[in-house]
């Protein structure tokens, strides 16, 4: 039986020629350099997606790098991965909670709840990943074919379009900030190269924010940022920790998530064994476990559910280095990050116009994955049930149709997500 950690040897080649593998390891400077690099790449996301629902971002940084730490270990170290905290969350957190300030930074006052659900959704999927473990991947790319998944990832991008742009509605000065923001991020995206490029979300929202600090803070056209919070805090201290709550109706509307965090992980490992050449297929199962217990932990303590990060994905892409340890770096900065609540202080001074502008450009980007699904899988539409199955789960959960079961809601999202699956399954009788 083979060693559960790789023999890591020494990387011997030319950098700039050949690439890093997985089970090989670079001078500590290098290393350091290169981890940090990865904790900056999923910084923006991470600390986006808890502000949406009502979480903590300190918590969220911090759990980030404990769970990535914690997928090292559970995978053998063996797949290279970032784990941050999961946009999928929001449109369900959103509608279990109640939750009506997206955006602001404002208290989710039922985070319990969202983290009872959460840990519900993490023991699911680290079920499909026991299932995977012991019967490969088959079943999943049957019960969730190219259409459903590019469907559900869709509406998930278009069921929470409304909320966003109703935080700055009315405000003229925030709506005209938002739409700088949008083309700070978009500028990134389209005229930079290489790493820049992959770090769009972040660099983003620092142009953006110093383009709203100049305006407010310097030229007084609106409400100029407040720092006393940031100078007040301490460095060092534990963010708040919250228990989950578990409510049934919380749990149904939250854990069909699971569903969603299977399909991008497994898309993700089929990316990084195509980048680094290497067969990663006998891994997917625990890498599955070992997210779905990360994703629990981190309901645990009032965290958001995690999920391998594209953006990390891209930076590998990019430095065409793939050693594992290096994420472990990423996440022991991530923690020394979480653990600062001058820098969660820093965080809340992103102003509403900023945040609502990345939102734009982050649920826009995740209702494009869906097509970029139908479009890299040449789904044919010319089939009566791929039109189906992809036009009803879109117009339910962009419409926000909720189904109720007795006093259960499975919301927009999730209704839309069954209706994918059973409607595949029905008309995939007639094969």
């Amino acid at each position: 039986m083979s060693n559960w950690f790789p023999k890591w040897r020494p990387y011997q080649g030319d950098i700039q020629q050949q690439p890093v593998r997985t089970d090989e390891y670079l001078p500590p400077a290098q290393s350091i350099i290169l981890g940090i690099q990865h904790a900056f790449a999923m910084f923006g996301a991470t600390v986006l997606a808890p502000f949406l629902m009502g979480f903590d971002p300190n918590l969220a940084i911090l759990m980030s790098g404990i769970c990535t730490i914690l997928f090292f270990l559970i995978t053998g170290g063996r797949v290279p991965s970032y784990l941050g905290s999961s946009f999928a969350f929001i449109g369900v957190v959103i509608a279990a909670t109640g939750y009506a300030a997206s955006g602001t930074g404002a208290a989710n006052l039922n985070l319990g709840v969202a983290a009872g659900g959460i840990m519900a959704c993490g023991v699911l999927y680290a079920l499909f990943g026991f299932m995977v473990m012991l019967t490969g991947t088959h079943w999943i790319e049957k019960l969730m074919p190219p259409v459903v998944t590019g469907a559900v990832v869709m509406i998930i991008g278009l069921n929470l379009a409304p909320t966003t742009i109703k935080a700055v509605a009315g405000h003229n000065f925030e709506m005209w900030m938002a739409l700088v923001t949008v083309l700070c991020m978009g500028s990134i995206a389209v005229f930079t190269r290489g790493l820049l490029q992959r770090l769009l979300l972040l660099v983003g929202l620092i142009v953006s924010y110093l383009i709203y600090f100049v305006a407010t803070n310097i030229l007084n056209l609106g409400t100029p940022i407040n720092f006393v919070p940031m100078q007040q805090a301490t460095w060092f201290g534990l963010p708040t920790l919250h228990a989950p709550v578990f409510d049934p109706h919380a749990m149904l509307i939250i854990a069909p998530i699971a569903l969603i965090l299977v399909a991008e992980n497994l898309g993700h490992i089929k990316a990084v064994s195509a980048m680094t050449g290497e067969n990663l297929d006998p891994h997917i199962g625990k890498a599955f476990v070992a997210d779905g217990l990360a994703t629990t932990l981190s309901g645990g303590v009032g965290a958001p559910g995690m999920t391998t990060y594209g953006e990390n994905i891209g930076v590998m892409a990019v430095t065409r280095v793939y050693s594992t340890v290096i994420f472990v770096i990423a996440g022991v900065f991530a923690i020394f990050l979480g653990l600062s609540p001058k820098f969660g202080a820093m965080i809340h001074t992103i102003p509403l116009a900023i945040l609502t502008g990345a939102s734009i450009v982050v649920f826009g980007l995740i209702t494009i994955a869906g097509a970029k699904i139908w479009i890299e899988n040449k789904v044919d539409f010319s089939q009566n049930k791929n039109l189906m199955v992809a036009a009803v789960t879109i117009i339910l959960g962009t419409g926000d149709f909720a189904l109720q079961f007795g006093d259960f809601n499975l919301g927009g999202i999730g209704t839309a997500t069954f209706a994918a699956l059973l409607l595949n399954w029905i008309f995939s009788l007639r094969n």
